[in-house]
């Protein structure tokens, strides 16, 4: 990829192969990322390195720009305006997210061919106050369109401009900065040992292996390095892979960030982003034990007849967070055998019904998290390809009594200390059972539970400790 992107900065910015060259050594010699190494060279300036890897597409200024066949834009539309019924120019560049110019050259195309017929006017003033509506032939073509495929929302990238994008974007160009990552953790008791960890392995945008016994954190660590991810993205709502579309944008892992939006009346978008593409936050897609192989190859829908994208591909330019690891409904070794190829060269491999394979970048920051033992999960082949080990331990007895305290306050609950003492000595130290940072939020779940059901205020008490902990804890 650093190739690539290497490929791409000189194009931008009128690199020379010896430039490019020189950085790529200075980078194997120093460590670092390539535009670092360009700029500490002299080669590029910090705005010019800025710009680079935050560029936004630009909207199409010809049908041709699009990267999108003839037939294959006017097909979509034809499906579109099927569904609207009768129908405005400023309807259908609302549905497919292409310039005006190019939705009424596809519409007078179709017009031409006695598929569409003008049903008045809303004011007389041209084209764009124009109402239309498919004639029968038209309608008959665009049931037959809805045969082949039902796909009928906002236009495609290309494949090649969805890859050029994520490479530009990578999560390997993130600088995160400890300032940063202490801000994201401040409302977390973790020791500045375990942080000091941490921000290096998400800086470097490599996968993390989280490991410790349960119910100490590794899950809101995992949510809280989302966090520390600075910037926003842009993701194409669909990506066309030969003549199939495979829809991208998923609402439930993509949070859109508010974009500009043109007036009604504009006609060239030559300043605009092309609406095709969402700006979004990273995104973070989080799975747990309902994990399978499924999710990771492309889903196709029998019915629609377009495919929906796999996880990894929805998780490019974010995080991949991987829950419970080692409990999801497959041989843990299954899933290290799909993706030891993609975390080493960070491209990778899918397939269409058709039997065509392709290739797509593989750029995400995978978090492992989990509380069974590492070397009974991978073996020492897939722990090297995992750059970052960081073990999530039992709280010592000060993070303890840290994390009870805060706990109270959110709750509403006076904080005494001496309590505290006494379930330390009373039961941790007699049972001789670790302390667990979940337990302090559990212990005084309990204890709220109980006055309210007694109606009376809660209260840190021997009594309702006991009580707590004897409800609360199983002997096995």
């Amino acid at each position: 990829m650093e190739r690539m992107l290497g490929d791409q900065l000189r194009d931008k910015h009128h690199l020379s192969d010896e430039q490019i060259k020189l950085a790529l050594e200075r980078q194997r010699l120093q460590g670092g990322r390539l535009g670092s190494n360009l700029v500490a060279l002299g080669f590029l300036t910090d705005e010019q390195l800025g710009s680079f890897f935050h560029r936004r597409p630009h909207s199409p200024q010809s049908l041709e720009d699009t990267g999108l066949s003839r037939s294959f834009v006017i097909n979509l539309v034809m499906k579109h305006v099927f569904a609207l019924g009768e129908f405005t120019l400023h309807d259908v560049v609302e549905r497919v997210k292409l310039p005006t110019p190019i939705i009424d050259e596809v519409l007078e195309e179709i017009q031409r061919d006695l598929m569409l017929e003008v049903k008045g006017s809303s004011s007389g003033m041209g084209r764009m106050t124009y109402r239309y509506s498919l004639t029968n032939r038209g309608r008959a073509r665009a049931q037959e369109l809805i045969g082949i495929s039902r796909y009928a929302g906002p236009a495609p990238v290309p494949l090649d401009a969805y890859r050029r994008m994520i490479e530009v974007q990578t999560v390997k160009n993130i600088l995160v900065k400890e300032s940063r990552v202490m801000e994201a953790f401040s409302h977390l008791i973790v020791s500045r040992e375990l942080l000091t960890r941490l921000g290096p392995a998400v800086s470097s945008g490599r996968a993390l292996f989280l490991y410790g016994p349960p119910g100490n954190g590794k899950t809101a660590i995992a949510e809280t390095i989302a966090r520390v991810m600075p910037d926003i993205v842009y993701i194409p709502y669909a990506v066309l892979v030969d003549d199939d579309v495979i829809m991208l944008y998923d609402p439930v892992n993509h949070v859109v960030v508010e974009q500009e939006k043109a007036p009604e009346n504009e006609l060239i978008k030559r300043n605009l982003s092309d609406s095709r593409w969402l700006q979004i936050q990273r995104p973070v897609v989080m799975v747990g034990g309902e994990l399978d192989l499924g999710m990771l190859d492309l889903e196709f829908n029998d019915i629609a007849r377009f495919y929906q994208a796999p996880l990894q591909m929805k998780a490019n330019n974010g995080i991949f967070i991987v829950d419970d690891f080692g409990r999801q409904q497959m041989d843990p070794q299954d899933l290290l055998n799909r993706w030891i190829v993609p975390l080493e060269r960070h491209t990778d491999f899918l397939s269409l019904q058709s039997g065509m394979k392709f290739e797509i970048p593989f750029d995400q920051l995978v978090i492992f998290s989990t509380n069974l033992e590492p070397k009974k999960l991978v073996d020492e082949a897939f722990l090297r390809r995992i750059r970052y080990k960081i073990k999530v331990d039992h709280p010592t007895e000060h993070e303890y009594e840290q994390i009870f305290k805060a706990v109270c306050e959110a709750n509403g609950v006076e904080y005494r200390r001496n309590m505290v003492d006494f379930l330390l000595n009373q039961f941790y130290r007699r049972s001789g059972r670790p302390p667990n940072a979940c337990h302090p939020r559990d212990l005084i779940d309990h204890i709220i539970d109980d006055a309210h059901y007694h109606g009376h205020k809660p209260e840190l008490t021997e009594a309702s400790l006991t009580a707590a902990w004897e409800t609360y804890f199983v002997e096995l």
